[in-house]
């Protein structure tokens, strides 16, 4: 299994979920690490307000002694409903109240005001230093002023509302990237089926190289082979109801007027076979059109069909062989359909024979370039105005003005394109002066 192109959406869909797992781990690490760096530490603000208490508390020792301080610890206690106690440096209470044991064994487990504030779920215990000697206010640290006290709505944040916020950032990235081309190419394919044949998708989706671009341009070029394929079937419907009207005409006016029963029979089994010849050229040109098949290819030698071609045309048609030369090198062999090379070369033939005048020529030439013979058959009719070059190909279409021997239904040359087209080659038509040649490109074997 081959990887897909450079261009293949696997890339950008890779790079998008690599993009968002790094990402999610960046922040979550990176969040994290700031998130503990600011909750680890005493903030300056608590620390200011730690030691205006300890301020407080100097004072009242100073100012009232043992009962000062009671006062203050009542105050404290009033506001911050906190543990707290003030202590010399032998850790004796300057209070009136002794410590018991299990305070002073606290005493032993206190922070400065620099430390860490300690993992989450534990009561830190801070002492603060007296401006005037080793006395100290030690007090646990209040619960609104403790700095982890919104961590577990961080990391909720964190943990779930940041991934959710950035998976949501991803998705409307991709449904940018891929579900909007989609919607286009579901909306237009909604018109199609409606019948409006006319629908195509932007530039700005089929300028893309990935998958999408390659099936909106998929999709505007199935749809315009639809349209054309519509079009081309309503066309050739109308000029076919047309085409039968004259034999059918012609037929009824016979059978109204005709007294030989022997003339009536000949005029319709002559016209008869007309309209069955127009109506299978009809239906093969339609086949041609619609179902593309892929002829099979073999080598082909151009100069030993024509001689075939020719001979039959010259027997149908009273013309010499030496009317219909041939140019061509001994060695020129293509790769075509044998049948449907016969029958393009065929058409081309008889249409060339239509518009010769008494006497004409239609010579069959060509040269080698590059791989491909470019064939060239020319005839010494009145030819085609430059203009009008490219309407010979379409169904129906006859220039009797310009080229008379317009006897035939218009669909020789059509079906002769459409058959080398299958093949992988060209037709085209130049003007001569005067007469006509058509030009066919086909690939060397």
């Amino acid at each position: 299994m081959s990887l897909p192109s450079r261009h293949s959406l696997l890339w950008p869909l890779s790079g998008a979920m690599a993009l968002f797992c790094l990402l999610l781990v960046s922040l979550h690490v990176d969040m994290g690490r700031l998130l503990t760096d600011a909750t680890s530490y005493l903030p300056e603000s608590t620390r200011k307000l730690l030691r205006d208490y300890a301020r407080e508390a100097e004072t009242a020792w100073q100012e009232n002694g043992a009962i000062g301080v009671d006062a203050f610890l009542r105050q404290l206690q009033e506001r911050e409903q906190v543990w707290a106690v003030v202590v010399d440096e032998h850790k004796q209470s300057l209070s009136t109240r002794s410590l018991t044991a299990g305070e002073v064994a606290r005493l032993d487990f206190l922070r400065k005001l620099e430390f860490p504030v300690g993992r989450r779920g534990s009561t830190p215990t801070f002492y603060v230093p007296f401006e005037d000697g080793p006395r100290r206010l030690v007090m646990e640290l209040p619960e609104r002023l403790d700095p982890r006290r919104y961590n577990e709505f961080w990391e909720i944040l964190l943990q779930f509302v940041l991934p959710a916020v950035l998976a949501i950032v991803v998705a409307f990235l991709l449904y940018r990237l891929l579900i909007v081309p989609l919607a286009q190419l579901r909306r237009q394919a909604a018109a199609l089926s409606a019948g409006d044949l006319s629908v195509r998708l932007g530039t700005t989706v089929t300028r893309r190289k990935d998958e999408l671009g390659h099936l909106a341009r998929t999709f505007n070029n199935m749809a315009e082979r639809l349209e054309g394929t519509v079009g081309f079937q309503r066309q050739l419907l109308r000029d076919l109801s047309h085409e039968l009207r004259t034999p059918l005409g012609r037929l009824r006016v016979a059978g109204e007027g005709e007294q030989d029963a022997d003339a009536l029979r000949q005029r319709l089994v002559r016209e008869v076979e007309e309209m069955e010849k127009l109506v299978a050229d009809a239906l093969e040109l339609v086949w041609l059109d619609t179902e593309r098949p892929s002829l099979p290819l073999e080598e082909v030698d151009i100069v030993r069909l024509w001689d075939v071609l020719r001979e039959n045309a010259g027997f149908e048609t009273g013309w010499t062989l030496e009317r219909m030369p041939c140019e061509l090198p001994p060695d020129c062999r293509v790769l075509g359909h044998l049948n449907g090379l016969a029958r393009a070369l065929e058409n081309i033939l008889r249409n060339a024979i239509r518009h010769s005048p008494e006497g004409g020529i239609v010579r069959l030439s060509g040269r080698y370039e590059d791989g491909y013979w470019l064939l060239c058959i020319d005839d010494q009719g009145p030819g085609v105005a430059e203009q009008e070059l490219e309407r010979i190909f379409l169904p129906f279409t006859r220039l009797s003005a310009a080229r008379p021997g317009g006897d035939g239904f218009g669909l020789g040359l059509a079906i002769a394109r459409s058959m080398i087209s299958l093949q992988g080659g060209a037709l085209w038509a130049e003007a001569l002066k005067p007469g006509l040649r058509l030009q066919m490109r086909l690939k060397s074997v």
